[in-house]
């Protein structure tokens, strides 16, 4: 089709009438592009379909706020619930550790509110600016008065002394920390120089290889005495009493003394029965129990010292209910008393079977491995003095006897004979290189109750025997020895300054900044103390910082502890079996079974079976004792306010920028919380 041809008068009119349009104002061709459709029944719908949405609308809204209704009715819930389960955990019975401690749990509380209204101060202060320009006593407000007069309190009166207290624990923290890095460097110079205690013989054949060509006769011998303490051992008391009686050591040389204390009827029972197998076996054991069980395991080896028949042994060796020693290792620690007759007691190295069970017993893993590896070998090596560990040891008889045998008047028991036997004149061997195995506290309830008797029983112990150090004949170097090294710093300086430098005085700090403690002090040094700490664990380089955290955090239980023990509350003769679990019990058996045969006229089968039976009559009578009571989880109240404590005064340390300090603050309340809520270690429902 054709274009139209072009009209040149209509092309000229439309042009005019444009421009006519255009100087009017009026576009009359947008008029023309305009097109208006109406319709009635449009409007009905559009409506109709508004009143729809409308309602909808409404419903929703409605449906929305129920929904939040509930959400909020599930919070209140849930948060009534969780006040009403901390309180009942709070209001709960406590140990008598933790009842005793509650004048500390006082002071600390008291502490916490007095903290709070620093806080609240320091706010109000901070949004009146007077952190920039303080004010005045003439000052219009009343508010300003009463600040500018807690100012000149505070720099005058509060900050003087609070700086010389906190001068005088970062002295005792030096001492403490220069302690560390002697131990540390006589620790290298014992590897550099493969410094270790030799023997002047070894067994190295059995007695029953004599037929075979062994050269060795049952009389090279000596007598020795294994004695298993326990008490309601229902977990472990299989494995003590296996690995103790497949010792590599003639029969009628040894004597396996089971010393039960329980009073837990089922456990007399299975441990009765356990005993009556080995008997059957040939094994020299005896089951001995108590009717008056006083004075704890100090009381418990003391009455079976008390037998006729100890008089015809030399040695005794002692093994707590979960420790697991090797086959040999009669064998690796008799002969060090050979030629040595000043030698009264040869210790032996823990190792644990759980160390990575959880948190709980890496960090524990890295306190001990830095005790045996650094501690014990270098004052064994040294001085030849070391506190006895209770457990994985064997004494000289002789050297207890006149050392005055064991006491009840401590809980540390085995410190308190170590003490008395140096005194006396008993040198002491370590063994870095023989290793018990044993088994770790999972939980932080159980940890707590062990650590609170081993910091508060050398404090009794400290009391008790510091005339009769002053008395003793032994040399002036040995007694500034026991006296400052052995007792003061490393017992009692320890958790004294770590509780009030790093829990009290530097929260405190916050709030009175003419009071300083150092950066160094708060980061760098413990850092460095922390490295060498982990050094004899290298493997558990990556929990450097949980560590320090944590040890800080055990200072408050330590603390406790050396004042209880220290000023005698109720609390520091208190004894709580640690809890266990006889964890790898049956392989490590199954192991020993196998080593052992060459010892037993019995077959690996029967080791087996009567295993299996001992394990199915202790799996009876814990499904039983499950089933009436179940555990549950603690709140723990000083570690708590501690915590809220320190998060008061990091929030007080934002306010003011001070860098370090607030970190420092901020993640020690949150390790304080975290253990406070007892969510480290084992968990219980």
């Amino acid at each position: 089709m054709s274009p139209a041809p072009n009209n040149p008068e209509f092309q000229e009119w439309w042009n005019k009438q444009r421009q006519t349009n255009h100087e009017n104002g009026d576009d009359s061709s947008s008029h023309l592009l305009t097109v208006e459709i109406s319709s009635p029944g449009a409007d009905r719908t559009v409506g109709k379909d508004r009143t729809r949405s409308a309602r909808q609308l409404s419903w929703l809204w409605l449906l929305k706020l129920q929904q939040i209704a509930a959400s909020f009715a599930s919070v209140t819930n849930s948060f009534v619930g969780l006040v009403r389960t901390a309180n009942r955990r709070i209001a709960s019975p406590d140990s008598p550790a933790d009842s005793a401690s509650s004048r500390l749990y006082r002071l600390i509380k008291g502490f916490l509110i007095f903290v709070l209204l620093l806080l609240c101060v320091e706010l109000v202060a901070y949004f009146k600016g007077w952190h920039f320009s303080p004010p005045t006593v003439g000052s219009a407000e009343v508010i300003g008065i009463v600040y500018a007069n807690w100012l000149h309190v505070r720099v005058n009166y509060l900050a003087p002394p609070l700086q010389t207290f906190t001068n005088v624990c970062i002295v005792l923290f030096l001492i403490q920390s220069v302690d560390r890095v002697i131990l540390v460097l006589g620790c290298f110079w014992i590897k550099f120089r493969r410094v270790k205690p030799k023997a002047a013989m070894e067994y190295k054949t059995t007695p029953s290889s004599e037929e075979e060509g062994g050269t060795e006769n049952v009389e090279d011998y000596p007598m020795v005495l294994l004695q298993i303490p326990m008490c309601n051992e229902r977990e472990v008391y299989h494995q003590s009493i296996a690995t103790v009686c497949i010792q590599d050591w003639p029969r009628e040389r040894m004597l396996v003394q089971v010393l039960d204390d329980s009073d837990d009827l089922d456990v007399q029972l299975l441990i009765k029965a356990e005993v009556q197998k080995w008997q059957q076996r040939g094994v020299p054991i005896v089951y001995r129990h108590r009717l008056i069980r006083t004075g704890y395991k100090a009381g418990n080896l003391k009455s079976a010292m008390s037998c006729d028949y100890v008089k015809n042994y030399e040695f005794v060796a002692i093994f707590d209910a979960d420790f697991q020693p090797g086959p040999d290792f009669l064998k690796k620690t008799i002969p060090y008393f050979k030629g040595n007759d000043d030698l009264g007691l040869v210790q032996t190295r823990w190792s644990f079977v759980n160390k990575d069970e959880n948190l709980l017993t890496r960090l524990q893993n890295i306190n001990l491995s830095f005790h045996f590896e650094v501690e014990q070998q270098v004052n064994g090596v040294y001085i030849n003095f070391f506190g006895f560990n209770g457990t994985a040891g064997v004494w000289r008889i002789t050297a207890l006897e006149e050392c005055g045998g064991w006491l009840e008047r401590t809980t540390v028991e085995d410190m308190d004979v170590a003490v008395r036997a140096h005194l006396c004149g008993w040198k002491f061997i370590y063994l870095n290189d023989v290793k018990c195995l044993c088994e770790l506290p999972e939980s932080y309830e159980a940890y707590k109750k062990q650590q609170h008797r081993w910091h508060s029983g050398p404090m009794q112990l400290f009391r008790m025997c510091f005339v009769d150090i002053l008395r003793s004949k032994v040399s002036v170097t040995k007694k500034a020895n026991l006296i400052f090294l052995f007792f003061l710093l490393r017992k009692l300086i320890l958790p004294f300054y770590s509780f009030t430098l790093f829990c009290i005085i530097l929260p405190l700090t916050m709030f009175l900044p003419e009071a300083q403690i150092p950066a160094w002090v708060v980061c760098y040094v413990p850092g460095i103390m922390s490295v060498l700490n982990i050094l004899p664990a290298p493997r558990s380089f990556p929990f450097i910082v949980p560590y320090l955290l944590f040890e800080n955090t055990m200072s408050v239980t330590k603390f406790n502890a050396m004042i209880s023990g220290l000023f005698q509350f109720g609390s520091s003769y208190e004894w709580i079996v640690t809890k266990k679990l006889g964890r790898s019990s049956e392989a490590d058996l199954v192991a020993y079974e196998k080593e052992s045969d060459p010892l037993l006229e019995t077959t690996t089968g029967l080791h087996r079976s009567a295993s299996e039976s001992g394990l199915a009559d202790l799996t009876k009578l814990e499904t039983s004792k499950k089933s009436g009571k179940r555990r549950r989880n603690r709140l723990y109240r000083k570690e708590l306010v501690i915590a809220f404590i320190l998060l008061t005064a990091s929030a007080r340390s934002l306010l003011s920028a001070q860098g370090i300090h607030f970190y420092f603050l901020l993640f020690q309340g949150i390790t304080f919380l975290v253990v406070g809520l007892d969510l480290i270690g084992e968990q219980v429902s």
